[in-house]
């Protein structure tokens, strides 16, 4: 494991500080679908990625939920981060993207390090301004973008996450992620097979020119 953690951050963070995170860290492997942070639990411990890749999702007092951003290799939540500093409930869902190897820290040492380490400093302030302007950005995407540009844009990022010419979701999850409804998506996406954009499959639909 140490191998990972110095491949993916020895080139953020200096050796003693990788030593220390390797030493009080928690190293955990998670399957794809895993949630890993839950709306309204108090969070001990911010992950940092190793590997894989989680999606952080708004939800909403009537069920409906907002994806809002993916945090990949090399990063963390930083809005995880928040609600441990104020010790405040979670606002937000995490769930593992991908199998997921993740190193958890604790908030003691979070802030610990905020005053011994130059490199965790710009790791985190950094963190925080690349999140805060995806979020702004996603709500921008539901204020001012039709709901077909929001779609295409969806697939294609769900496609590069995953490596993949395609995505594997339900109608119903990709409505729920983009704050719509099952019909609207379906009749959407059979907007773009038409216009030969995309294949749609039984159990996955295949990108071919968008």
């Amino acid at each position: 494991m140490i191998k990972d953690l110095n491949h993916i951050y020895g080139g953020i963070f200096e050796s003693a500080l990788i030593q220390e995170i390797n030493q009080v860290g928690t190293y955990r492997e998670i399957e794809a679908g895993t949630e890993i942070i839950r709306t309204g639990e108090y969070i001990k411990s911010i992950p940092l990625l190793l590997s894989g890749a989680i999606k952080v999702i708004r939800e909403y007092d009537d069920g409906e939920e907002l994806l809002l951003y993916y945090v990949e290799e090399g990063n963390t939540c930083s809005m995880s981060m928040s609600c441990c500093v104020e010790q405040r409930k979670s606002q937000i869902k995490a769930v593992a993207e991908l199998d997921t190897l993740i190193i958890m820290i604790p908030i003691k040492k979070m802030e610990e390090w905020l005053g011994r380490y130059q490199s965790w400093r710009t790791f985190v302030f950094s963190n925080y301004q690349n999140r805060i302007e995806e979020v702004l950005q996603s709500l921008e995407r539901v204020a001012f973008e039709r709901l077909d540009e929001r779609l295409e844009d969806y697939l294609k990022e769900k496609a590069r996450i995953n490596s993949e010419h395609a995505v594997y979701q339900t109608h119903k999850e990709i409505a729920e992620e983009l704050h719509s409804s099952r019909v609207v998506i379906s009749r959407l996406l059979k907007k773009l097979e038409q216009m030969g954009s995309i294949k749609l499959h039984r159990n996955h639909i295949e990108l071919i020119n968008l």
